[in-house]
């Protein structure tokens, strides 16, 4: 795994074990030589996770719509600061740049990051594994709701086994690696892959290109 594409919140929350999670997964992958590739922004614990990282030697790539950077949003100190135009191109971006993806702690936006990067990977677009930094427990609420889906019959039990969750990063980073040496089955009517083709192209508006 060369880049680890991570979702979390650009604020720090309520509770200052977040922040120091989000400091360690920073360090702890730019020891081990994983580039981190992020929403681009400067506050927060997107802040903290890359401070952390850059501050370890690592790579950190963000990515982040030119609206929010003429708000000085962004970092300006990572290794790339990559531009777009919209929210839906910012991810796609993020994706093709990305092995695997990951959600620390946050908020809407972490949620909806996940979930499409997880969606598309059920659906076949690509290979790339997906998992929750379950740290203290905090997707636990989350994971209960999930299971109660599946047990509803709107989602497929090896999809919500497909999720890669750890109370800590080097156990997520391990099953994440399996994944990746596993080849993907999407849910019926996908399309199976066995390599992390780019996500389908979307124009400016969000809409399927071509």
């Amino acid at each position: 795994m060369r880049r680890l594409a991570v979702f979390l919140a650009s604020s720090n929350g309520t509770d200052p074990v977040h922040v120091e999670l989000a400091a360690a997964v920073g360090a702890e992958l730019a020891a081990r030589g994983i580039g981190v590739v992020y929403g681009g922004g400067r506050s927060g614990l997107m802040g903290v996770l890359a401070d952390s990282a850059l501050r370890a030697g690592g790579e950190v790539v963000g990515v982040m719509p030119r609206s929010m950077v003429e708000r000085e949003w962004a970092h300006d100190g990572v290794t790339e600061l990559l531009l777009c135009d919209s929210m839906h191109e910012r991810k796609a971006m993020m994706a093709d740049r990305a092995d695997a993806f990951v959600a620390l702690p946050g908020g809407l936006g972490t949620l909806e990051e996940i979930f499409e990067v997880w969606s598309w990977r059920q659906l076949g677009f690509h290979a790339k594994p997906v998992g929750l930094l379950d740290a203290g427990g905090f997707w636990a609420p989350l994971l209960a709701a999930l299971r109660g889906i599946a047990d509803s019959g709107f989602l497929a039990a090896a999809t919500l086994d497909d999720l890669a969750v750890a109370p800590a990063l080097p156990e997520l980073l391990d099953a994440l690696e399996e994944r990746l040496r596993v080849p993907a089955r999407p849910a019926r009517g996908g399309r199976e892959v066995v390599a992390g083709p780019r996500p389908a192209p979307v124009d400016r508006a969000g809409r399927p290109a071509g």
